[in-house]
Parts: C-alpha cells; sequence; structure tokens
C-alpha cells in the first residue's frame, strides 16, 4: 500500500515554487493472532457452520462438527495464524534484506490470491493490508537488484574496458618485454573473474584485447629477432678482439700493449652483448689474455724497480764519495776523479723517475764546484791557458770520435756517454777559450 504526498518548495530569488512528489510507503501495523481471541474475528452457529467476520459481513468458512463450537474457532484461528506466521516471515526478510524478493513477490500473490475464500478466522483486512505491504516491499526489492544488476554489469564492463585499453597501451608502447608480458598474462587472469557483462559488449571488448596481445606478441618476436641477429654480430665481433688479445699476451713492448689492451675493451663495450653462454665464454678468454699480459708486465716492471732501485743505491754511494773531491788542493787530479766518477754514473744506469731530480742535481752540484775551481785557476795562469785550450779540444774531439764509433758500432748507451763526456769537455773548452779571449 502506498501512500502520495506533493509538497511545494520555493527556491531561487524569483519566487516561483517547484514540486517535489514523494512516494512514502505506509507500514501496516502487525496482524493480530488470531488464536487468542478467536471469537473477536469469527463465530459458529448452531448446526456447525463456521463465519469469518469481513468489511462487507460475515463469509462462511466452513463446518465444525467434530466438537465444541469453540474448538472450530481456535481450529479455523489457527489456519489464519499460519498463513499470518508465512506473511509477516516474508517481511522479516525482505527487510533484513536476507530475502529473495522475486520469490516473496509470488509468495504474497498466492497469498493474496488465496486470501478471497481463505477458510480462516482471523483479521483478513489487516492481513490483507501486510500482504500488500510484502508486495511493495518485494517489488522496491526487485526494482533495488535490477538497478544493482545494471551497476554491476556496468562497472564489469568498466573494468574490462579498462584492461583492454592498458591491453592496448602495453601492446603499443611497452619495451619492457618481461614485465608487459606478465601483466598481459594477469589481465587475461582478472578478465576471467569478471562475471555480468553482456554477451555483446563482452565479446566487442574480448576482440579488442585478443588484438592487442597478438600485436604485443608480435612487436616482442621482431624485437628478439632482431636482437639475435645483433648478438650474432656481436658474438663474431668479439671472437675477434679475444683473438687479438691472445695474440698480444707475449708482448713485451708494455706501452703500446697495454694501450691497446684499454682500445680493446672499449672496443668490446661497443660491440654490445652476445649470447649469454658465448658472451661469458668470450669474456673469459679475453680476461684470461689481459690479465696474463698484465701479470707479465707487472713482474718485468717489479724487476726493473728493483733494478733502478739498486742503481739509484749505487748512485748515492758515489755522489758520498764525490762529496769528498776536493779541488782547491788538486784540480787536476779533483778533474780526473770527477771524470771517473761520471763514466761510472753513466754506467750504473736509470734510477726511480721520482730520484732522477734529486740525484742529478746532488751530481751537478759537485760538477759546478769543480767546474769553479778550473775557472779560477784559468784565471790565475794565463801563461798556460793556450796549453789547455788545446788539451780541451782534443778531449772533446777524442769523445766525439768515441761517441760516432759507437753510435756505427749501433752501441747506444756507449754513444750517448761518450757524448755526454765531450759536452762536459766542450763547456771546459769554451770556458778556456773566454779566458785566452780575455787575459
Amino acid at each position: 500500500m502506498t501512500e502520495h504526498e506533493t509538497t511545494p518548495e520555493a527556491t531561487g530569488d524569483s519566487g516561483t515554487g517547484a514540486v517535489v512528489e514523494e512516494t512514502r510507503t505506509v507500514v501496516p501495523p502487525p496482524v493480530p493472532v488470531a488464536s487468542d481471541h478467536p471469537d473477536r474475528w469469527g463465530r459458529v452457529d448452531e448446526d456447525g457452520t463456521v463465519y469469518v467476520k469481513t468489511a462487507d459481513g460475515e463469509r462462511v468458512v466452513g463446518s465444525w462438527q467434530a466438537g465444541e463450537p469453540a474448538e472450530g474457532l481456535a481450529h479455523f484461528a489457527r489456519r489464519f495464524d499460519d498463513i499470518r506466521t508465512e506473511v509477516e516471515l516474508l517481511v522479516t526478510r525482505l527487510t533484513s534484506g536476507a530475502g529473495d524478493p522475486k520469490h516473496a513477490l509470488t509468495s504474497a500473490k498466492h497469498v493474496q490470491e488465496s486470501l478471497k475464500d481463505a477458510a480462516v478466522v482471523g483479521d483478513l483486512a489487516a492481513l490483507a493490508a501486510r500482504v500488500e505491504y510484502v508486495l511493495v516491499l518485494a517489488e522496491q526489492g526487485l526494482e533495488a537488484a535490477k538497478a544493482a544488476k545494471d551497476e554491476a554489469r556496468a562497472a564489469a564492463g568498466a573494468r574490462k574496458l579498462a584492461l583492454v585499453e592498458e591491453a592496448e597501451t602495453l601492446a603499443n608502447e611497452s619495451t619492457q618485454w618481461k614485465a608487459a608480458g606478465d601483466r598481459l598474462r594477469a589481465i587475461l587472469d582478472e578478465w576471467k573473474t569478471i562475471r555480468g557483462v553482456d554477451r555483446k559488449t563482452d565479446e566487442q571488448l574480448w576482440r579488442r584485447f585478443s588484438k592487442a596481445r597478438d600485436a604485443f606478441n608480435r612487436r616482442r618476436g621482431s624485437h628478439f629477432a632482431d636482437l639475435d641477429r645483433q648478438r650474432g654480430v656481436a658474438k663474431n665481433r668479439k671472437q675477434e678482439l679475444v683473438e687479438e688479445a691472445e695474440k698480444l699476451v707475449e708482448s713485451d713492448d708494455w706501452g703500446p700493449t697495454a694501450g691497446r689492451y684499454k682500445e680493446l675493451m672499449v672496443e668490446w663495450k661497443a660491440a654490445g652483448r652476445a649470447p649469454k653462454e658465448a658472451d661469458d665464454a668470450l669474456w673469459q678468454r679475453f680476461r684470461a689474455a689481459q690479465d696474463a699480459f698484465f701479470a707479465r708486465r707487472s713482474e718485468a716492471f717489479s724487476e726493473r724497480d728493483a733494478e733502478f732501485a739498486a742503481n739509484a743505491k749505487l748512485k748515492e754511494e758515489l755522489l758520498a764519495e764525490a762529496e769528498h773531491i776536493d779541488p782547491s788542493h788538486d784540480l787536476e787530479a779533483a778533474r780526473q776523479q770527477l771524470y771517473r766518477i761520471q763514466e761510472r754514473w753513466d754506467a750504473i744506469g736509470k734510477v726511480p723517475r721520482e730520484r732522477v731530480r734529486e740525484l742529478e742535481g746532488k751530481l751537478r752540484a759537485i760538477e759546478e764546484k769543480v767546474r769553479g775551481a778550473v775557472d779560477a785557476q784559468w784565471r790565475r795562469s794565463d801563461p798556460e791557458a793556450e796549453a789547455r785550450v788545446a788539451q780541451f779540444r782534443e778531449r772533446v774531439e777524442q769523445f766525439e770520435a768515441q761517441a760516432a764509433k759507437a753510435r756505427s758500432a749501433g752501441d747506444k748507451r756507449r754513444a750517448e756517454q761518450a757524448e755526454a763526456q765531450a759536452k762536459q769537455w766542450r763547456e771546459w773548452l769554451a770556458a778556456a777559450e773566454q779566458a785566452v779571449a780575455t787575459r
């Protein structure tokens, strides 16, 4: 049973009214239990005929011959109460949300039809109103269920559409092949859990999803085919680099070879990745060749460093000996002693780079001391200057001849030693000539 009310509400500043229609369901009162006072709702006459009171008057519902009239009324009242209980159960289920509106509607209609000539004694008007209330609740439940179903169908369609659009984006744009492939499989699993989409829409969305998956698989297949080709090229290039690295292992040309290994490493990185097993095997060979060369170089450098350190110690000993040269006492002896030390110095060979400036500086200081004494003597002994000039010129020529002979013989070290000595004597010759020129 429904009641309609209309209430005007003023809206806006114009003073015009808007009519709002509100539908309100009137809840009828509970139906009285008939078996408590069956005589309120019916009677039994002398011949056992049972009547029920209705709004239109009394209606015969049956006959009672089995006992007292009160027992007859109670019997038909209990039958009424059974129907009342059934209706109240429908109300409870519908209002609690536990009942099926469609089943409740069918049951309520059946009860409504049966009340017209039901053989019961009770408040039929109240029960009819209650049944009408059940019909209203059931209709509302059906409408709500239909709305919920439509909403669920729309939500399911929206979910599948969102999955399709995500799949299409992955198919067209993603290059994260594993992650995208995993996501497409997860989308398929999620797709299977979504129910309620109408068949036509579902088929259309499925075709789009399948098309997106196929497009992704084609793009991924093409990518990995290209990658396989690139890796084949990389494998061939790295094979060449490995072979060159292995050929360089025995090289004693330490600087250029070390530089070439660095270049090979740059070329290795630029070559790209080969198939994993081949790449790992080639890398092991490349590193083994590189490590073998640098181990040999390190060993050679260690030996050289030990030799240079020993040379530095020998030169320190020479410097200690040279410190005792006293050109003020016997200049000629001092010069001869310095000359012998210079020859031994050159014969010792190289020292560590960080010691060169220190040691050479100390030797030059001693040479300057002797040269200064020679210059002073030249200035004191002019009559002998010419003879010294000739002597120094002879020594210069002597060492230059030695240098030329050593160089022609391919003895680079002796040639350099002779040239250094010729240079020293050339400086002394220049000083002697200057002394002669200025006396």
